[in-house]
């Protein structure tokens, strides 16, 4: 069971399935402080592992730079944050997480990024949807390549996803992804390794 509870002030951390925290926060901060309130939550989310994490915390980083916490290697962690939004998950399996606000979407990276099938459903979509489609798939992509720790160094358009009335279906095996659209203006993707 999936569900994910969201404060508009500052974050929340909701258990989900017993081993995977995610904090959700919708506040307008200026860029320089967003980094920085995205550890906040994710010093909330580690909470509940018994972990107390501070900004002097021995962090490693894996070949791509993925970072994880050196003395809890059992713990996964994934952070993100754009305008007006930050968020974070936990989780004792690898894990991604990617957020956005939606506006408009950017023509170079669809093409860069996205497979023929997902450039044509956003170019054949409506007007009042494209964006919104752009961002839902780039998240998805986001969101996994942050769970698989290879950063953009994956070929994007490999991860391929297809928009459905009841979400989206992938062919990516050994993941769960889940999806938010939050207010109609933000949209947050969760990548989590099921096996």
């Amino acid at each position: 069971m999936w569900a994910l509870l969201l404060d508009v002030s500052g974050g929340l951390c909701y258990n989900l399935t017993g081993d995977i925290m995610i904090a959700v926060s919708l506040i307008d901060i200026d860029k320089k402080n967003q980094h920085s309130h995205a550890h906040r939550l994710l010093r909330e989310c580690l909470k509940p592992f018994g972990i107390d994490y501070t900004e002097d915390s021995p962090v490693t980083k894996g070949k791509f730079g993925k970072p994880s916490l050196t003395e809890h290697p059992e713990i996964h962690y994934n952070i993100s944050h754009a305008d007006g939004i930050s968020a974070c998950i936990v989780s004792g399996k690898e894990c991604g997480i990617d957020c956005e606000r939606i506006r408009p979407l950017r023509p170079a990276v669809m093409r860069r990024a996205f497979s023929e099938n997902e450039r044509q459903l956003v170019e054949n979509a409506p007007d009042e949807l494209k964006d919104t489609l752009f961002f839902r798939l780039w998240t998805l992509k986001e969101a996994y390549i942050k769970a698989v720790g290879t950063g953009l160094s994956f070929p994007l358009e490999k991860a391929e996803f297809i928009l459905t009335e009841d979400g989206f279906t992938t062919a990516i095996d050994g993941y769960k992804f889940r999806q938010y659209i939050i207010r109609g203006e933000f949209v947050v993707s969760v990548c989590v390794k099921i096996s």
